[in-house]
């Protein structure tokens, strides 16, 4: 199905999930506000199973735990943090409509270059030099400024009020749940603590649906580590081997490097987790592999508590950030004992440590997202196919892992599907069930979605007990026994070929 007008791929998606059931504005009825999506039942079910998969992957270790925790966390938090003082956007305003957007956005986007790390009168010099002109007018940009991201909260009333803020990020509640949870856990390190939830910023100019928010969800997980044992890992030898694709800090170029060969630069602790990062793109959500890589940021766009840091980009229609590996040694757990006059060492072994931290954080939308771009296609009508758009998510990722269509609404087909759909929910996987409209046209609509198997039920099904599976990929079809059908679903899913589970 091809699509002669060139439409953008990013507004592709956006109609897809607004019709199909992905996503879309949140309160649209009442007018919207930007930075706000909703969920609906297809793109929740995708984001679920994105995060079963990464809390399987990241909390295989004895020692690695998930915690939840409160969204609205009290000042103190944020003093300890520096988020009070140091979590601000550089922005730049319209002078003649007012119209405001972060000043570094809006260069990376007009010039294609990073800007992290400028002052906000750098940035003017650069705005100017361009002569970039406002976005919504054309009229010219001339103030900069900076804003605090983080949403402030009056807690209680009167003198009792306590001015609190909605988390602007996940790591803040493991820091402070520390302590605790070290002593009732196994008192060993590392220790990992892993939080999926709510993050709230006061995004300046959100934008591109999933990719820059105003309320999100992160999956996070915060290793506390002894910092002498930062150059060794007990694992190390299982990917000493394996090859690393990042962009060097300042870089023009991508470079391929083993793990060993990164490990002359920086710590073994911390290129391991790196490794275990990609595999899970790579390996886990099938990834390919050019659409991959980590970049390293400089001196100057890191935060500056961060002594290393890779952020994980995927390729979309250009390169978009999805996650980080960072090494913020033992800046959060400082802060936090300095302003709540508490001592957070711990005692391991003959001597006291206080942790440094190890963080693999992801934006659970900005991955879901780019899941949809990366796996959407479009074929044109011809031979080998009737022309269609279809998202070919992993099968694991898919919504759900088959369809179940009567091929026709009477003589007790809905009925026989109907039993073929209870069985297979019984046998633990998502169905979804549709018996309208032709059965060309409920193949579209799974297409569309990523359901990688169509279960179809005709009138030898009434006769000799059979099915035919069509696979979402190929479009071949095979027939199989009802009473196999759980086995051979499931050998699908994992991976096998339709025309192999004959």
């Amino acid at each position: 199905m091809a699509n002669k007008d060139k439409q953008p791929k990013y507004d592709k998606i956006e109609e897809l999930a607004k019709r199909r059931g992905f996503f879309w504005q949140s309160s649209e009825i009442h007018g919207s506000v930007a930075g706000f999506y909703d969920y609906a039942p297809i793109g929740a079910a995708i984001k679920r199973k994105w995060e079963n998969l990464w809390r399987e992957y990241f909390l295989q270790d004895d020692n690695f735990y998930e915690i939840e925790a409160s969204n609205i966390m009290p000042q103190p938090v944020f003093v300890a943090s520096g988020h009070l003082e140091s979590f601000v956007d550089p922005i730049v305003k319209c002078k003649k409509c007012k119209h405001t957007e972060r000043a570094d956005q809006i260069l990376e986007e007009e010039l294609k270059e990073k800007f992290e790390g400028k002052t906000p009168e750098e940035l003017l010099e650069v705005i100017k030099k361009h002569k970039i002109k406002c976005r919504s007018c054309g009229g010219l940009l001339e103030e900069t400024g900076i804003l605090n991201m983080m949403f402030p909260l009056n807690i209680g009333v009167g003198k009792n009020v306590v001015t609190s803020y909605l988390r602007p990020e996940t790591a803040q509640s493991v820091y402070v749940n520390f302590s605790r949870n070290f002593n009732v856990l196994r008192k060993k390190l590392p220790l990992g603590l892993a939080i999926i939830g709510r993050a709230y910023r006061n995004e300046i100019s959100p934008r591109n649906a999933l990719l820059r928010m105003r309320e999100f969800t992160q999956a996070e997980l915060q290793i506390f580590f002894d910092p002498d044992n930062i150059e060794k890992h007990e694992n190390w030898d299982e990917v000493k081997d394996e090859k690393i694709t990042y962009m060097p800090a300042n870089g023009k170029e991508q470079k391929e490097v083993t793990a060993s060969a990164l490990s002359k630069d920086l710590p073994k602790f911390y290129v391991y987790h790196a490794v275990f990062v990609q595999r899970f793109f790579l390996d886990v959500l099938k990834i390919p592999k050019k659409y991959f890589r980590f970049r390293e940021l400089s001196k100057e766009e890191r935060a500056f508590y961060n002594k290393y840091h890779f952020d994980v980009e995927l390729l979309l229609d250009r390169w978009i950030e999805v996650g980080g590996v960072h090494y913020r040694t033992d800046h959060d757990l400082s802060g936090h004992s300095k302003v709540s006059k508490q001592d957070l060492s711990v005692q391991v072994g003959d001597k006291k440590v206080l942790p440094h931290v190890l963080e693999l954080s992801f934006g659970v939308d900005r991955n879901v997202y780019s899941l949809m771009h990366i796996f959407y296609g479009e074929e044109e009508q011809g031979e080998k196919s009737e022309g269609r758009a279809v998202i070919r998510f992993p099968r694991k990722l898919s919504p759900f892992d088959c369809a179940v269509f009567p091929l026709v609404n009477k003589d007790g087909l809905n009925e026989k599907a109907k039993e073929v759909k209870i069985l297979l929910q019984s046998s633990g996987f998502s169905v979804f069930y549709d018996d309208s409209g032709s059965v060309g046209r409920r193949y579209r609509r799974i297409d569309e979605i990523g359901v990688p198997a169509a279960i179809t039920i005709d009138y030898d099904s009434m006769k000799d007990n059979t099915v035919t599976i069509r696979d979402r990929d190929e479009m071949k079809q095979i027939r199989v026994k009802v009473k196999d059908l759980p086995e051979k679903i499931k050998q699908f899913l994992e991976g096998k070929r339709i025309e192999d589970l004959q």
